[in-house]
């Protein structure tokens, strides 16, 4: 039997695995280490994941990820959400949480990682296991961090209490403006606020990527806006999980690479992939972006990995 503490994951990813509640009363497994742990690995990658989940939740996990070393804090309750779609967008209700992650948590070994995600969903990352990737290229969904709820658990969005632990550490920050925004009618004063926020990070790290769905992604370098990149086609069946996606496709390409509008292009193409599809397995293998993409630029450089 592996020993997880000491396999050195290229592909380091942090946090809550999720059940996701369904229309029908089941679930099924969610969360960014989810969705982009099983891209990172189907890209080749050796995946690690830091969660706090129950047994069931981490026995899905472990059936999505067969070859991932995971390391988890046992919980009596999983981070459990309802995603409710609408005309307005997705509305999230928080039923449960389950354990805080810690930075003491990490095995040394993983400390030589190549990236690292940090990938909250509601407040569980601490925001010091940026610090403690030393050779990595760490990035982060902060998602999570924006997330707020009540006594019924709505989520709505709020600042982003941990940037001066966390923005200083990290050399890319992913997210969605519509993590800070109300699923509501629009508000141009919101907007514009939001879009404030974004630029005041976009100073502090080297690349910040602003996920539109199909419009593809606005680039920030070295805080200044860069061209915007075009979305990939695709029938939309569901979103959930895209934005993670992206991330670890993004990640993948630009560590591969160092080239991050090429970096967004390729995500933006996994991305749109995904969306075709349903949960998990919605994350495409190597093979499958060359066949659904044979005319993209980087189906090249893929086939010949082969």
């Amino acid at each position: 039997m592996r020993d997880e503490t000491t396999t050195r994951p290229q592909f380091v990813v942090i946090g809550h695995a999720t059940r996701d509640l369904l229309p029908d009363g089941g679930w099924r497994l969610g969360g960014g280490v989810a969705y982009a742990g099983v891209t990172a690995q189907r890209l080749g990658l050796r995946v690690g994941v830091i969660t706090s989940a129950p047994a069931d939740v981490l026995s899905a996990l472990q059936d999505a990820l067969p070859d991932a070393a995971i390391l988890n804090l046992p919980a009596r309750e999983a981070t459990t959400f309802d995603n409710i779609y609408d005309s307005t967008g997705r509305r999230q209700v928080l039923r449960a949480q389950a354990e805080p992650l810690t930075p003491d948590l990490a095995p040394s070994a993983w400390a030589d990682a190549d990236i690292a995600l940090l990938a909250p969903l509601a407040q569980e990352v601490d925001p010091g296991f940026a610090r403690i990737f030393p050779r990595a290229l760490v990035a982060a969904t902060p998602q999570g961090w924006l997330r707020r709820w009540d006594a019924t658990g709505a989520v709505t969005p709020g600042p982003l209490e941990v940037a001066p632990q966390l923005l200083p550490y990290v050399r890319a920050l992913i997210l969605s403006r519509d993590d800070l925004l109300l699923p509501s009618a629009a508000d141009p004063a919101r907007e514009r606020e939001a879009d404030a926020n974004i630029a005041a990070w976009a100073r502090q790290v080297a690349l910040v990527a602003v996920t539109r769905g199909p419009d593809g992604a606005i680039l920030y370098l070295d805080g200044r806006p860069a061209e915007s990149t075009a979305g990939a086609a695709a029938h939309e069946a569901d979103p959930t999980g895209a934005g993670d996606i992206f991330a670890a496709a993004l990640l993948y390409w630009l560590a591969r690479t160092g080239d991050a509008r090429a970096a967004a292009s390729f995500a933006n193409h996994v991305a749109a992939y995904s969306v075709e599809s349903a949960g998990i397995e919605s994350a495409p293998t190597p093979e499958q972006l060359m066949a659904r993409f044979p005319a993209a630029g980087f189906a090249r450089d893929l086939a010949k990995d082969d």
